[in-house]
């Protein structure tokens, strides 16, 4: 069973939808034989790499509202993280860009840590607070996942990975994905969105019967 995710690391859903998945796949008893396979997605191209505008103000700005109703948005969602045992702290959230993390991700794969360095990279933000848009603190996290600090910062002042990126991002584009996390099963079953429960584990079932 091959499953393409296409997700962003400053995406809050993205990393709720991958506890999904992860949850669903051991319920199921589904997770030995599955090939899951992280794609690049850009939610905001134009973020600067760091900023000191809050995730609060950032999010009142985006969708006209004032910034208490914006906080309301935050704690609906900090909830739902806590649901499948995620701490989310937005009034710690910085914007950042994460086209070179998207990048490190591509190189790390290569070395065998896809999933590591996805988990790491999504807690280093959402859990940690840490600035991914960074590239200092991008060779941390590849360290942190046990990959070579030097290379990992060759890895970032170059431009490698840069094509692999944005064919991912374009990708998703002809797949009609508007919104991250989007999950392909098998190129046959798409599921959008961080679903209830259910939905995964119907959709991995689903696609078990058909390959036995």
């Amino acid at each position: 069973m091959k499953i393409e995710v296409w997700s962003d690391y400053v995406c809050p859903f993205c990393y709720i939808g991958k506890r999904k998945l992860e949850q669903a796949l051991e319920k199921t008893g589904l997770g030995t034989g599955a090939e899951v396979i992280f794609k690049s997605y850009e939610l905001d191209p134009n973020s600067p790499e760091t900023s000191d505008q809050s995730m609060v103000s950032v999010l009142a700005g985006k969708y006209g509202t004032t910034e208490a109703q914006a906080e309301d948005m935050t704690a609906n969602v900090t909830a739902a993280a806590k649901e499948v045992g995620l701490e989310y702290n937005f009034s710690k959230m910085r914007p950042a860009n994460t086209f070179s993390a998207h990048r490190l991700a591509k190189w790390a794969e290569e070395q065998g840590k896809a999933d590591e360095i996805s988990e790491n990279l999504l807690r280093a933000y959402f859990i940690e607070n840490r600035e991914i848009g960074l590239k200092e603190v991008l060779a941390d996290i590849a360290e942190e996942t046990g990959l070579g600090r030097a290379e990992a910062e060759a890895v970032l002042k170059s431009e490698r990975y840069e094509k692999d990126v944005r064919a991912d991002i374009e990708e998703a584009r002809q797949l009609g994905v508007q919104g991250v996390p989007f999950f392909v099963i098998n190129r046959k079953y798409a599921i959008s969105g961080a679903q209830p429960d259910e939905v995964f584990e119907q959709a991995l079932r689903k696609v078990a019967e058909e390959e036995s």
